[in-house]
């Protein structure tokens, strides 16, 4: 089955050309567009998709606005936030919105299309890397973590689970981890696996997310 796939932008250009290179692809088609979030919105109710392709920045309502409200929803599709500037506010917005990750707008096409295909295959599609940038450049954003209800659910996680979630949160990838901690890759991906589980996140994203909230990790790496 093809992947389905909405584009919500309010510049026509772009969505013209992003359905140009998607079309081109056997295992996607683009069933619906939105020119803002509301619409957007109103085209999921008669509309199965399987990913958003979600700009931030729109008339009516905004991309975060949007996405918080179709990820609220069950067997919501999978939101992948597409941003103008590498270090936009609204795309770390997004993410803590349930956004699966983000990218920006100049991607290279075969890197869209990677993105769309580890969306649909329920992965999150920001490097560790680029995720940790953006949240170090808002972090001071954050609320305080004193008090903080996601701290508490840090207790449910093993220490060994807490290991990973701070390697994870600081931006390394599996296969990183696992020299890191001399472990083998299968492990690390099942540790992983539980800390989503445990504390009742969609991906890899909202981990680091958590972990920024919460204080596990600090900006700059720390903890």
């Amino acid at each position: 089955m093809s992947i389905r796939v909405m584009l919500v932008d309010d510049q026509v250009l772009l969505r013209t050309g992003f359905r140009m290179v998607l079309a081109a692809q056997p295992d996607m088609e683009v069933v619906a567009e939105a020119g803002d979030g509301a619409e957007a919105i109103e085209n999921l109710r008669s509309t199965a998709v399987d990913v958003v392709l979600m700009d931030v920045r729109m008339p009516r309502l905004d991309g975060v606005e949007a996405t918080r409200r179709i990820c609220a929803e069950p067997d919501a599709p999978k939101v992948l936030i597409l941003t103008t500037f590498d270090l936009d506010e609204y795309a770390f917005s997004g993410l803590k919105a349930g956004a699966s990750g983000f990218m920006l707008k100049d991607v290279p096409p075969a890197e869209l299309l990677g993105a769309i295909r580890s969306v649909h295959s329920g992965d999150a599609v920001v490097a560790p890397s680029t995720t940790r940038r953006l949240l170090d450049r808002f972090s001071p954003m954050l609320p305080s973590s004193v008090n903080e209800p996601q701290h508490k659910e840090l207790e449910r996680l093993t220490e060994r689970e807490r290991e990973v979630m701070m390697l994870v949160a600081q931006g390394l990838s599996n296969g990183e981890i696992a020299a890191r901690l001399v472990l083998s890759e299968a492990t690390v991906k099942t540790h992983v696996g539980r800390i989503l589980t445990k504390l009742g996140l969609r991906d890899r994203v909202q981990v680091v997310v958590l972990a920024y909230e919460s204080g596990l990790v600090r900006a700059g790496g720390g903890h």
